[in-house]
């Protein structure tokens, strides 16, 4: 994933039909230090974090950096998502051009099954093509993972291949905003 430079980020906040993407406020910490320690939330993601150490650990503004959206409704977070780079370490396949952008996202379980993912997320990747066109963006989830399966399926991520990791099958896919020719 090419550097996001300081024209790219922040972007202006980003709308969608019931959402806001935004950068990162104070005000956020309360439900992202939520969002980690939320089981519901942690269920295929190794777990949830302990709260006293969320406290302790979490910035006074979390999450401020390129490609970290808080997704909000109605000005109350109920998600986030970030595009992270990957690299030839992280569990998944070995492709010789590691590198690519990690799709990451969680929402509030008050949030889920009301499409917020859904159009979050797609917005997100609208933003990633006109920021870094022509740039693919992978996304990994445990293969139970029924919703995560879903969402990828709705975004357009196409399977690559499973593998094995952090004991469970896991489900590796690519998105490419562009269309292929033939």
């Amino acid at each position: 994933m090419t550097e996001l430079g300081p024209d790219a980020w922040p972007p202006a906040s980003i709308r969608t039909e019931r959402l806001v993407l935004r950068e990162s406020e104070a005000r956020d910490r309360a439900a992202l230090i939520e969002l980690f320690a939320s089981p519901e939330v942690g269920a295929y993601i190794g777990g949830a974090r302990p709260r006293d150490e969320l406290e302790r650990t979490v910035p006074e503004v979390p999450g401020r950096r390129p490609a970290f959206f808080v997704v909000d409704l109605d000005a109350a977070m109920i998600g986030m998502i970030t595009f992270d780079r990957r690299d030839a370490e992280h569990p998944g396949p070995a492709r010789p051009d590691a590198g690519e952008a990690w799709l990451g996202y969680l929402f509030l379980p008050e949030a889920w099954g009301r499409g917020y993912a859904t159009e979050a997320c797609a917005a997100a990747l609208g933003w990633f093509a006109d920021t870094l066109p022509g740039e693919p963006v992978v996304l990994c989830t445990q293969a139970a993972n029924d919703r995560a399966m879903r969402l990828a399926a709705k975004l357009g991520f196409t399977e690559v291949e499973r593998f094995e990791a952090f004991g469970a099958e896991q489900w590796f896919g690519e998105w490419s905003s562009v269309t292929p020719s033939g």
